[in-house]
């Protein structure tokens, strides 16, 4: 006898869901423990003792500058609306006139967010002095 769950075309994935929900916390859980049994935690006062003569050593904050991410960022923005322009390329006599008031719709979103960041001057580069 055949239940009707086994027989559904989406129990197969079901259970790689399940079977992945399972898999992954306990893989990250033994991946902690074993780090953590294997490293060694008595490093960090190395690294700040005073090697031959030198000055004492500081931790030094990171000074990479918010500017790479926000071009990082608008950049990546800006080409996934991009790519989202060729299949409508592709399909435009199937779409019709309402595919073309959609891509018209975006195209204006797409420029009033461009001249939202050159206003904002998030595509000016500024000098860290």
């Amino acid at each position: 006898m055949t239940h009707a769950l086994t027989n559904h075309p989406y129990f197969g994935v079901f259970v790689l869901l399940a079977l992945t929900g399972i898999a992954f916390p306990a893989t990250l859980f033994l991946a902690r423990l074993v780090s953590r049994r294997l490293s060694r935690l008595d490093t960090e006062r190395l690294k700040m003792s005073i090697y031959e003569c030198g000055p004492l050593p500081n931790k030094q904050p990171n000074t990479i500058s918010v500017q790479f991410y926000l071009l990082a960022l608008l950049f990546i923005l800006f080409d996934v609306e991009i790519i989202f322009m060729f299949p409508w390329a592709i399909d435009f006599k199937l779409l019709g006139w309402f595919g073309f008031a959609e891509m018209i719709l975006f195209i204006v979103l797409l420029t009033i967010g461009f001249i939202y960041a050159w206003k904002k001057g998030a595509l000016e580069w500024h000098s860290m002095k």
